[in-house]
């Protein structure tokens, strides 16, 4: 935009100097020739006057040559006598039937201008009272001594353009400048409200145009923020009724006669209790809250979860991750429930006794790298299926929630059949260091890649 604005303001400042400018050096032209004219002509002038006298006696040719030689020098147009018999006092003069014509007319008493065809231009004032017949006296004028002074002019208004061009741009430059700068802070903002900072409000400032559109973005934001707090609260309070038939499920798991059995469901009912506060924490959690969890130990726990089933059915599994934390910007609740349901896909959706492993590792790129993989048949429809569209019979929220949970961290999602089964890959951007809320601006989440 700005440098749009600039280029306009060239274009329209070059176009209005070369329609002043172009008639403003034909008018220096004409001056200059004008004044040179006018000098010639008051220099033949009194010339003519000065040796009106002395033609008019005989004997004072020497009293002309002295007089016409004073007013030749270097520079100085060239000024000749012509008298009645064509002999010329001074420079030589051109000769020919062109210049017979102009000075037989000045001859007649007449003193004008001629323009001739070589260039130049010559002043003629005839000298009455000469002994023998009316002299002239001939002023004569080169192009260069016409147009003297010209160039400096030119120069003169060519300067006055471009520094009038220069100021135009340096004040379009302010001008586009002060719109760019309120545009971007506007954008800014908008990026603010992307990332989750329902806070972010932008200042009316710049033209109009942009006073409105911040206006309207602040008012969207404040509705977006109103919503937001509403249906943060609306899943809050449906997850808090949820408490109710649970403590009901306890008390009916406690009256059981097998102590063994109780104690199953008691503790299948604490992790359902413990998701519940789960869903409330998360529901009533700050959107700007920075969220980080260490992927390799939540890798461990969800494999040692996982492991008594997987024994059941007579599966091998294998859990590689680093010794050291790999600390991910995902909630670790977040982490758990993808890892759930990758693992879960594997034990509902192959054959029992079929191996799967879950890795976990810090790629080249700096990225932290989840994968499980199996020995089943591999996908029986295409690896990344619409969201609730499952080739198996299930939901079809599986693999989605996994997808969402790399996509909504700036990640990546791989998922495809291989010779050996299927794997899926999730990774994930180094989380931000500690102290440094956010990590930034993210980018918009990468299409799905299968």
């Amino acid at each position: 935009m700005r440098r749009s604005l600039l280029l306009l303001t060239a274009a329209t400042t070059a176009l209005v100097l070369t329609a002043l400018l172009v008639p403003l050096t034909l008018l220096t032209r004409t001056h200059a020739a004008d004044r040179a004219t006018a000098e010639a002509t008051a220099r033949a002038q009194w010339v003519a006057h000065a040796l009106g006298p002395a033609l008019a006696t005989a004997g004072e040719r020497e009293t002309a040559e002295q007089t016409v030689e004073s007013v030749n020098g270097t520079d100085l147009p060239r000024t000749s006598l012509i008298l009645a018999d064509d002999t010329v006092i001074g420079p030589r003069v051109e000769k020919g039937a062109a210049a017979t014509a102009p000075l037989r007319l000045a001859r007649t008493g007449r003193a004008f201008t001629y323009e001739p065809e070589s260039g130049g231009r010559l002043v003629l004032v005839p000298v009455q009272g000469a002994k023998g017949g009316t002299a002239v006296v001939q002023v004569t004028l080169t192009e260069h001594q016409l147009y003297a002074g010209t160039l400096a002019s030119w120069l003169v208004l060519a300067g006055i353009g471009v520094g009038l061009v220069l100021l135009g741009l340096l004040l379009a430059d302010r001008l586009g400048a002060r719109l760019v700068g309120a545009t971007r802070r506007l954008a800014g903002t908008a990026d603010r409200l992307a990332a989750g900072d329902l806070t972010a409000r932008a200042t009316p400032e710049g033209p109009p145009e942009l006073r409105l559109i911040a206006g309207e973005l602040n008012r969207l934001a404040a509705r977006i923020d109103a919503l937001l707090t509403a249906e943060r609260e609306n899943a809050a309070d449906l997850a808090h009724r949820l408490r109710t038939p649970v403590a009901a499920l306890r008390l009916d798991a406690e009256t059981l006669r097998d102590p063994d059995e109780a104690h199953r469901i008691a503790a299948d009912v604490a992790a359902l209790e413990h998701s519940v506060d789960d869903v409330i924490r998360k529901a009533r959690r700050p959107l700007r809250e920075a969220p980080r969890a260490d992927l390799a130990a939540v890798a461990r726990e969800r494999a040692a979860f996982w492991a008594p089933l997987a024994e059941d059915q007579n599966r091998a599994t294998g859990i590689t991750t680093p010794a050291h934390a790999v600390p991910v910007p995902v909630p670790a609740d977040d982490l758990a429930a993808a890892l759930d349901a990758l693992i879960g896909n594997v034990l509902d959706h192959t054959p029992h006794g079929t191996p799967f492993t879950v890795t976990v590792r810090r790629t080249a790129a700096g990225e932290a790298e989840l994968t499980v993989a199996d020995e089943g048949p591999g996908f029986p429809g295409p690896a990344c299926p619409a969201r609730g569209t499952s080739g198996a019979g299930s939901t079809g929220l599986g693999l989605d929630i996994a997808r969402r949970t790399a996509q909504e961290a700036d990640g990546r999602f791989e998922a495809a059949s291989t010779a050996d089964g299927a794997r899926v890959t999730l990774a994930f951007p180094p989380a931000p260091e500690t102290g440094t809320p956010g990590g930034g601006t993210p980018s918009a989440p990468p299409a799905p890649t299968c």
